[in-house]
């Protein structure tokens, strides 16, 4: 059974997301993710880059893509386990060590972001939530997280 502690819950436009955190696999992202929470840094920010059959992205406090958190990036934690559906995982530039509050939510299997982007949870309960998101790139009239709450 999941220790409340080890999820956070996204309270979005389309419904509740409860994502459990793998700290075994990327414990500075996992980290990173719980502090942005607790600050109350994603909520209201939208899921600005949204496409069909692959994931859902947000975290960018511009809603652009183009932005991060006030922190430094992050070095990658790059790691086995699969992109498959559900899978909560690190947005990036080219480099592979500028992680640093972005993420995506893979709606499907993604096996061609395996071992290249710092894999750092799965959603448990509400991906037919994430499959309602609204898409596009960029997304008009997005969809967004009001409030990201981490469960104790």
């Amino acid at each position: 059974m999941t220790e409340a502690a080890d999820t956070m819950t996204l309270e979005t436009t389309k419904g509740p997301v409860v994502i459990k955190f793998r700290p075994d696999l990327a414990p500075k992202h996992v980290a990173r993710i719980k502090q942005l929470v607790s600050e109350g840094f994603y909520d209201g920010i939208v899921f600005h880059r949204v496409i069909e059959d692959f994931m859902a992205q947000t975290g960018c406090p511009r809603g652009t893509g183009t932005g991060g958190s006030s922190y430094p990036n992050l070095e990658q934690e790059f790691n086995d386990a699969p992109h498959v559906r559900g899978t909560c995982s690190m947005a990036r530039a080219s480099h592979p060590d500028t992680a640093n509050s972005q993420f995506f939510i893979c709606f499907t299997d993604t096996p061609f972001l395996n071992r290249q982007y710092t894999v750092w949870g799965e959603v448990i309960s509400g991906m037919e939530n994430v499959d309602k998101i609204k898409r596009g790139e960029p997304v008009k009239d997005p969809d967004k997280i009001i409030k990201a709450t981490l469960n104790a």
